[in-house]
């Protein structure tokens, strides 16, 4: 009979964990023939997608001037009157800038009130991804949105502005650009943003805002979307990533609340030439439909004028309810409570003799000991992995092609690892295991509350907790598990999504912190797999597990068709010495790199060659090549001249052939009092620049020529490296290059498929 209740508790805790990943996310059928005209279609979406998602199309580029037109014109298909606002800005966080092309519609309301912003962007990421996920997704989710919503024939309270952002790859710029000239900006009360950071998985609403955070979330669930995957931990987690939003600058420079919206399911296609059409997950898509919908009808009649809030709440997916929410100020009763009941428990069940305490205190070795164990051997074992398999490492996203095997296998050795560790320990009883695994839980929603409050929902299991420690207490040792499995549901449920959702995120190398949710997860079910005097029989079945999903992760480590391998080759010439190297950011070289790196190359970087990027990669080989003295930008000085104290310089930079983006070196400090690019101010106070990136400027379509304009001491020196960056290198009638087979794509994040020259500009 305990094997059948442990069976039956088994198929219990499954079913909950599917429950919980399906409660994230809706289903998606191709066939809506069925479907009312009036709601929102992912099939019309799709169609779209197929449309603008032919080619990489990032900013500058021939087929970003294409999706742009094709974009206006669907706009004016539905009956709205679009304008192209052109403008040249710079986000002085990121040093970039360019002359940005935003799309940009109106739908005017009924009321003088707040306007809603639906924003997405609509150039991909230099130079090779296709941006279907990232973010022709959120773009043709607003257009279709948009039909479904005029279809119905009703005048909004609120206008409805819909902007379709333009170099957001680039630093946020179209955003920048809206936000500081056009003048709809002024009076928008809500954003809503549609993201992907991934081709597939549920769409995370992620709140921004200044203050605090109740009405937001008060009036999201207003909203009533139907698959909200949420909770007050992620904004804390998303603030930490090397990356923002558009609607980043709307919090940061105009002090506007909004949501984001946005999957990182496979994250392995994010800014690659895989984030196409085709592997685009339709139930994302659907998805953001659901959200776009919900927020759409809501706050385009909702008051979006007293959004502000002096009260953060803690929110958290909970089974039948969607989101279980309770203010900050809870907090810290509900650990006390909790802590008085936990502590009136153990003295009953002492003074019982239910609990003893020398079993209580030897439990917290089993529980400890797991917690320990299982982040180490997650932390090495990964890093074994990495020396098993160097080419993972070139993967930059930090997310292989096998991760959810990876995942998965990782996640059955940590149980495998806590069944085992509490075999040892069959001699201690069920009751006296569980008082180490609730005491930890409460000392962490503790530190929560101190340090990171939006986490402060781990306090909830414990309640679960608790009334399962009742029950041992007053029944009896050998409670049934199928009722303390029952009562455990909310636990699993909360948690499943999140033992998955941070190595996806965050990368592979964070799998110790699912060990970490694995752990304490099972420390809170240990009446359901332990019993004294008796061997746990699920530590055999984990291990076979273990066993089976590393081999499947094995056998599926390997590149393919669909699971392209990343590489780079870059060739760059310096114009003063007149001398040429070829670089490549891969670790592991191929067939691709090795037409260039099959003899006579080191290891290590180029001075002045390492182009900014995300991860701050460096070159990993370089060889000497011939110089090609490839036809480089001509540089005209129209003013050097010093008026009082200070030095007026202005030149201009000419390309001579398409050019992509120039960056900016300044070599020795300089104290500046004022820069502009192209009549765009970035400085117009004392700002001292170190020996750094002083600019980065991407060519757009409007752009010509590069007009820089610098005031700075009479006294000091301007010596700056000038890189100007071409993709053009498999192109080029200079070089005879084979190109990447179809199992190679290239590689994100980093300057690729480049040629670049490099020149030194100095004023004395």
């Amino acid at each position: 009979m305990n094997t059948i209740n442990k069976t039956i508790a088994l198929i219990i805790i499954l079913i909950t964990v599917y429950w919980s990943f399906s409660d994230m996310i809706p289903s998606h059928s191709n066939d809506e023939t069925s479907l009312n005209t009036q709601e929102f279609s992912v099939n019309n979406a799709l169609q779209h997608l197929k449309n603008i998602s032919h080619k990489a199309h990032s900013v500058g580029t021939d087929e970003h001037k294409k999706v742009q037109q094709y974009l206006v014109k669907e706009l004016e298909n539905l009956g709205l009157q679009p304008e192209v606002q052109i403008a040249t800005v710079f986000n002085k966080k990121w040093v970039a800038g360019t002359t940005v092309e935003n799309i940009i519609a109106r739908i005017k309301g009924s009321s003088n009130g707040k306007s809603l912003l639906l924003l997405s962007h609509y150039d991909s990421n230099p130079h090779s991804s296709i941006g279907a996920a990232d973010a022709g997704s959120g773009i043709v989710t607003i257009l279709e949105g948009i039909r479904a919503y005029l279809s119905q024939n009703k005048t909004p309270k609120n206008d409805i502005i819909i902007v379709f952002s333009d170099a957001e790859e680039l630093g946020l710029l179209g955003a920048e650009a809206f936000v500081q000239h056009h003048p709809l900006a002024s009076n928008i009360g809500l954003v809503l943003n549609f993201e992907a950071r991934g081709s597939g998985g549920p769409s995370y609403m992620l709140m921004e805002t200044n203050g605090k955070n109740s009405e937001l979330l008060k009036s999201f669930l207003n909203a009533n979307t139907k698959f909200p995957a949420a909770n007050s931990l992620m904004y804390s987690v998303y603030k930490m990533l090397p990356n923002d939003t558009d609607l980043t600058v709307f919090r940061e420079k105009a002090d506007i609340n909004g949501f984001n919206f946005a999957f990182i399911g496979d994250h392995f296609d994010y800014h690659t030439a895989q984030d196409s059409y085709d592997r685009l997950d339709r139930a994302s898509l659907a998805h953001q439909g659901d959200y776009l919908m919900g927020g759409l009808n809501y706050f385009s009649e909702a008051d979006l004028t007293n959004l502000n809030s002096n009260k953060d709440y803690v929110y958290v997916n909970f089974p039948f309810i969607r989101l279980l929410i309770y203010p900050f100020s809870w907090i810290l009763p509900l650990i006390l409570i909790a802590t008085l009941l936990f502590g009136a428990l153990i003295f009953y069940g002492i003074k019982k003799e239910k609990i003893s305490v020398s079993g209580m205190f030897v439990g917290f070795i089993p529980f400890l000991l797991a917690l320990v164990i299982c982040i180490i051997v997650n932390i090495a074992l990964w890093k074994f992995l990495l020396y098993l398999y160097p080419e993972y490492k070139d993967i930059l996203h930090g997310f292989t092609y096998n991760g959810y095997y990876y995942i998965a296998a990782f996640s059955f050795l940590n149980i495998w690892i806590v069944f085992a560790i509490f075999n040892f320990f069959k001699y201690i009883a069920a009751i006296d295991l569980l008082i180490a695994p609730i005491t930890i839980w409460l000392l962490i929603s503790f530190l929560l509350y101190l340090y990171l409050p939006g986490g402060a929902f781990l306090i909830i299991p414990v309640y679960f907790a608790l009334v399962v420690l009742t029950i041992l207490i007053f029944w009896s040792n050998y409670a049934k598990p199928i009722l303390i499995t029952l009562i455990s549901v909310p636990t699993v449920y909360i948690f499943s999504p999140l033992i998955k959702m941070f190595p996806v995120g965050l990368g592979l190398k964070n799998l110790f912190i699912s060990a970490f949710f694995i752990v304490l997860t099972l420390g809170l079910l240990v009446p359901i797999f332990h019993k004294k005097n008796k061997r746990n029989s699920w530590v055999i079945f984990s291990g076979l597990i273990t066993i089976v999903l590393f081999i499947f992760s094995s056998i599926n480590s390997g590149f393919s068709v669909d699971r392209k391998k990343p590489n780079s080759l870059v060739y760059v010439q310096n114009l003063e010495d007149k001398s040429a190297f070829w670089g490549t950011y891969n670790q592991t070289l191929d067939d691709y790199t090795q037409q260039i790196f099959n003899d006579n190359f080191s290891e290590g970087s180029i001075a002045n060659a390492d182009t900014k990027n995300k991860y701050n990669r460096k070159f990993n080989f370089y060889k000497k090549a011939e110089f090609k003295n490839l036809v480089t930008s001509e540089i005209a000085v129209t003013i050097d001249t010093i008026i009082g104290n200070e030095r007026e310089v202005l030149f201009t930079i000419m390309p001579q052939r398409k050019i992509n983006k120039f960056e900016l070196f300044n070599n020795v400090p300089l104290t500046l009092s004022f820069l502009s690019v192209n009549n765009a101010v970035i400085y117009d106070t004392v700002t001292t620049i170190k020996k750094e990136t002083l600019l980065i400027y991407h060519m757009g379509n409007a752009d010509k020529e590069v007009q820089i304009k610098m005031k700075f001491q009479k006294d000091e020196h301007l010596h700056i490296t000038l890189n100007e960056i071409s993709n053009d290198l498999l192109t080029n009638s200079a070089f005879n290059l084979q190109p990447r087979d179809e199992t190679m794509m290239p590689m994100p994040f980093v300057t690729n498929d480049a040629i670049i020259s490099s020149k030194t500009l100095t004023f004395d």
